[in-house]
């Protein structure tokens, strides 16, 4: 009986630790390195723009047992999107050999998306000596593409990070163009004044000669 229990107790674990792995790479792209396979796509999935996410590689040997002796950065991704390509992100391990939490053979790379559209992620690096590299673009075959939150946002729809820079460009234009209103008023006053001292300065200068004039002229004869 005892034997059985623990048949079954083991048979229970590797049916859910499948499961699990299974939901890791659900929607992920899979590739074969040597006697190693790799699955990589997001972390997270529908993925939003503006919410936390992460780049996803699951790592297996020939027998599907999980590789989980890679160091950080053993594997890099880089992410682009509409010409723009981020700095190596490394991935991370995420099962902690001290607790034993984590998940065994799952690497990843925190990034937070900020812009609708298909993301590429190009993973290079090595796994014991096998070399990597792998370039996938986000699709219906393979992992998700960055969208809006609007349809899970309740009660009150958030605007956009693109709508919220949009008005900021515009604040900062306005502010811009009022103190370039203001400088110019200000160098328009200043040159008033200048002006208003330099002509009242000749109006003093004129009056002292003037004055001066009638002093110095001689005076009338008595009758």
């Amino acid at each position: 009986m005892r034997r059985i229990a623990r048949l079954s107790a083991a048979l229970g674990s590797a049916v859910l630790v499948s499961f699990l792995l299974t939901g890791l790479v659900s929607a992920h792209v899979v590739k074969t390195f040597g006697t190693y396979t790799v699955a990589l796509g997001w972390v997270h999935e529908p993925t939003y723009v503006g919410e936390e996410n992460a780049v996803q590689a699951v790592v297996k040997d020939a027998k599907g047992n999980p590789v989980a002796d890679l160091n950080a950065g053993d594997l890099t991704v880089t992410v682009s999107i509409g010409g723009q390509t981020s700095d190596p992100i490394p991935l991370v391990p995420t099962l902690d050999p001290d607790t034993g939490l984590g998940t065994p053979g799952d690497y990843e790379g925190p990034i937070v998306p900020t812009v609708v559209g298909d993301y590429t992620f190009h993973m290079t690096g090595s796994i014991h000596g096998t070399a990597v590299d792998e370039t996938a673009t986000s699709s219906d075959a393979t992992f998700d593409s960055g969208s809006v939150t609007l349809s899970i946002e309740f009660p009150n729809k958030l605007p956009a990070i693109s709508d919220l820079s949009t008005k900021v460009d515009a604040v900062d234009g306005r502010a811009s163009s009022a103190n370039t209103t203001a400088t110019n008023a200000q160098n328009s006053a200043n040159t008033a004044l200048t002006a208003g001292v330099v002509v009242g300065g000749l109006g003093v200068v004129l009056g002292l000669i003037g004055i001066g004039l009638t002093l110095r002229r001689p005076a009338r004869p008595k009758a």
